[in-house]
């Protein structure tokens, strides 16, 4: 039976090239993910232990919130705990740092942007032993007017050593000149961020961090017991002040990159996944025609001696040596995609540190398991039915499709319907994304399971138009596709999984943008918003509040200002706003207590939050936070949703007091619709040209740019499970005209021309792509009415069908059909007439 199973393959060339070539783009995927998030965490691991392996101790304040994370907040230190540190015995040096936030003005006078990455200022210092820059051109900052600058920001916008550059502060803008570039130990620039080191003095004056460092980095003497040197310093330390080793700093630091990659590594694994589940409807539906195809082979096997179990692990085995092979392929095309995503990346402006591809063996272990397991499991069921075929039918010419009973099938589909839709809505509602995949899974497999049942009808519905503006080459086409119900079926499924993810998307992204204009307008009155563009930091100058709120004919200002603290145990997001003209810029619905409580110092919640935590006006809740630690706030009311500010709220002169101090997030302000108070108000905020001024209704088209801009980036991500699913349709296709080869022969003979062979095919496969794509938006836009349903009280007032969308998704669906037809249209055309009539 091996050589028959080799000897099966080889014969069988061009009809599991397809099929391999479904696995290999999702195992491609699946390797160039974990190729690319190994090579980044071993590069920073590497990075941040060559950048620390010279430090052999660091001072820092005690973090007081998220002290389980590894961007754990802390306290600042005083500067003068250098000189007992210093005074150690067997510390040989020690030196302070400071950080916060500092961005470059390009020369065109626009405030550099990073994607997101931070606007780091720090301090530069000269010891070689504690530096973490390393100088390439130039020399390091000397004077209050000097800075050193990235070597990424230096390359990427034009700046020499010598220019003068301006830089954004928490405070005024200062013009400074660059007396050095530097890199981030090896790399240009720390992950895209860009980097502003000062004289020390200068950094705490323009970081408002006077007489306070971030930590002190100490080096010990040579041949110094460093066991003793850490108990000796942390004996003259403070309390709420430690000491941790180099290498403590080191493990926090990968580990804050590698938590950041996380997600990355997880999104892009989900949507391989959804690729290499599209491709598994690929191979079922490939082995059950090729065992339908083989019917006599496979019964001449047993009449000669074969057993169930012999002819079953035949076909399981040419299976497995194609999901083999194709995986290895994959993982060796991964490669290739782990440099293309990297380019991706950086071509959303994150520059990533340079360093060699990294191979993990479990990349292999994981690709070939995966691209194999699914291959196998899509092959049991054609394996089943393979076993089925009875002997006799070696003496007839029947072929079958081997399938079971029409009606156990759809008793199946509908059961696995109902146990996926209720597995997806628990998921959604709890919410459990464990569930959410299962449950979708289910539903899929479940809906292609009773596909068959409308595939004849909705096939001869389809095919109809179709047949009377081709003429009988599109009568033709219509009544292939109704030939074989479960075939067409299986074959439409695959765009049908695609399909229903997109249409899901399209529903969600459709009301996630109208919930957002919608949570503006009923969370905002100001006429203008000014926010930050595109900083790490999210904020701006303390005083560009006090300068556009003293522009004539602005009548109300409120400063918006963003945190993290923790409450009842858990990180979240607090907000705050100024109280004297909150009724004037903000709505606050409020549906128990007064928006007048802020001035008491009592914490505002939503209503959301209210009822997920079982809290009312009047109660007590514990909370901490990184400057002052554990506190208490009482709850003084209660609102309704608002997008703005989100779960919490207090006060600025509360937030003011327990933040170091805090850049403002934005500000509002009303000027009573006027055009030359919004014009005065540009021309006072020009000095600061990383605020951005808007009005209410450019606000709001800016958070559905900020959505359509996502949804753009995953409709990109699903476009393979398509492709995936057009192969299946051309795999499907090829077959069929294999299988017709006698067929089409006869028709060409009886006077059909090459061109109405080529219009026949053609017509199948729109029909096919058609019923695939109506299946797929259906159910997909089911599942999306179900999503933003489940997020209600997350923020998504608005359900919004996007019709039109979904039009356009269904004539794409036609026109890929079409494309996807073309290599097998062209070859039933090009049959040999007299070799198609002799074929068997």
């Amino acid at each position: 039976m091996r050589n028959v199973t080799l000897k099966g393959l080889l014969a069988h060339k061009l009809r599991l090239v397809l099929t391999a070539l479904a696995i290999v783009l999702g195992v491609t995927f699946i390797s160039g993910t974990y190729i690319l998030t190994d090579t980044l965490h071993s590069t920073f691991t590497v990075l941040f232990s060559n950048i620390y392996s010279k430090i052999d101790f660091q001072v820092r304040g005690v973090a007081q919130f998220g002290k389980n994370t590894p961007n754990a907040v802390r306290d600042p230190i005083p500067q003068s705990l250098i000189t007992a540190i210093r005074g150690v015995p067997g510390v040989a040096s020690a030196d302070g740092t400071v950080s916060g936030y500092a961005q470059f003005v390009g020369h065109d006078g626009k405030a550099i942007t990073t994607g997101g990455a931070p606007t780091l200022g720090v301090d530069y210092t000269g010891d070689p032993r504690l530096s973490v820059l390393h100088i390439i051109a130039g020399g390091p900052p000397e004077t209050g007017s000097d800075v050193l600058m990235d070597a990424g920001t230096a390359q990427k916008h034009g700046f020499t050593v010598g220019q003068r550059v301006r830089i954004l502060l928490a405070g005024p803008t200062r013009t400074f000149t660059i007396t050095g570039i530097a890199q981030f130990g090896t790399a240009n620039n720390l992950a895209g961020a860009t980097l502003a080191a000062f004289t020390l003095p200068t950094a705490q004056q323009v970081l408002n961090s006077p007489g306070l460092l971030n930590a002190i980095n100490v080096v010990t003497a040579p041949g110094a017991d460093k066991a003793a040197v850490q108990r000796d310093i942390a004996r003259v330390l403070p309390s709420g002040v430690e000491v941790v080793t180099g290498q403590t700093v080191v493990d926090e630091s990968t580990s804050a990159i590698n938590q950041g990659l996380s997600f990355f590594n997880t999104a892009l694994l989900i949507f391989a996944f959804i690729s290499l589940f599209v491709g598994a409807f690929t191979i079922y539906n490939t082995f059950s025609i090729i065992v339908g195809q083989r019917t006599r082979e496979l019964a001449l096997l047993r009449v000669v001696g074969a057993s169930r179990r012999q002819v079953f692990r035949s076909v399981l085995a040419e299976a497995a040596i194609v999901g083999f092979l194709s995986s290895l392929i994959g993982i060796g095309v991964g490669v290739l995609a782990a440099i293309g995503l990297k380019a991706l990346i950086s071509g959303f402006g994150v520059t990533l540190p340079a360093g060699p591809l990294t191979f993990e063996a479990r990349t292999v272990v994981v690709g070939l398991v995966v691209g194999t397991g699914v291959t196998l499991v899509a092959a049991i069921g054609p394996a089943r039915n393979a076993v089925r075929i009875a002997p006799v039918a070696a003496l007839t010419d029947r072929r079958t499709e081997g399938d079971g009973s029409l009606r156990r099938l759809l008793s199946w589909g509908a059961g696995l319907t109902v146990v996926g839709a209720a597995l997806l809505a628990v998921g959604l509602t709890q919410p459990a994304i464990q569930l959410v995949g299962a449950g979708a899974v289910l539903l899929f497999i479940g809906v292609a399971m009773l596909t068959p049942a409308v595939a004849r009808p909705v096939s001869g519905a389809i095919g109809r138009p179709l047949a009377r503006i081709l003429g009988e080459p599109g009568k033709l086409g219509r009544e292939n596709s109704m030939r074989s119900p479960r075939r067409t079926a299986q074959t439409a499924s695959a765009l049908m999984v695609g399909l229903a993810l997109v249409s899901a998307i399209a529903v969600f992204g459709a009301s996630l943008s109208k919930s957002a204009t919608s949570s503006v307008d009923q969370a905002i009155k100001a006429d203008l918003i000014l926010t930050a563009t595109g900083n790490g930091q999210s904020g701006f100058s303390t005083l560009v509040p006090t300068v556009a709120s003293a522009v004539p004919g602005v009548t109300a200002e409120t400063t918006y200002y963003q945190g993290q603290f923790e409450v009842q145990g858990s990180p979240q997001s607090l907000a705050a706003l100024a109280t004297q003209h909150l009724a004037d810029t903000v709505i606050l619905r409020m549906t128990s207590g007064s928006p007048a409580a802020l001035s008491d110092g009592d914490l505002l919640i939503d209503s959301t939050t209210a009822a997920n935590k079982h809290l009312a006006t009047g109660d007590t809740v514990p909370v901490v936070f990184a400057k002052t630690g554990q506190a208490s706030l009482r709850i003084g009311g209660i609102y309704q949703a608002n997008a703005l500010i989100g779960s919490y709220l207090v006060s600025t002169a509360v937030f003011q007091s327990h933040f170091y101090s805090p850049a403002p997030a934005a500000v509002l302000l009303n000027t009573g619709g006027s055009a030359s108070v919004e014009n005065a108000v540009r021309a006072a905020v020009a000095g600061y040209p990383n605020v951005q001024v808007q009005t209410r209704s450019q606000f709001e088209q800016s958070q559905v740019s900020s959505v359509n801009q996502l949804l753009g980036l995953v409709y990109a991500l699903l476009a393979l499970a398509v492709i995936i699913a057009l192969i299946g349709i051309v795999n499907t296709l090829m077959l069929s005209v294999l299988e017709r080869t006698r067929e089409i022969g006869l028709l060409r003979a009886v006077g059909m021309r090459r061109r109405q062979v080529r219009t026949m095919i053609r017509s199948e496969a729109v029909i096919l792509a058609i019923l695939g794509a109506i299946i797929g938006i259906v159910v997909g836009t089911l599942m999306g009415l179900a999503l933003v349903s489940a997020l209600r009280q997350q923020g998504i007032t608005e359900t919004v069908v996007p019709v039109s969308n979904l039009v356009i998704f269904l004539v794409l669906a036609a026109v890929l059909g079409l494309f996807a037809a073309a290599w097998p249209a062209r070859r039933a055309a090009r049959l040999d007439v007299l070799a198609a009539i002799a074929a068997e």
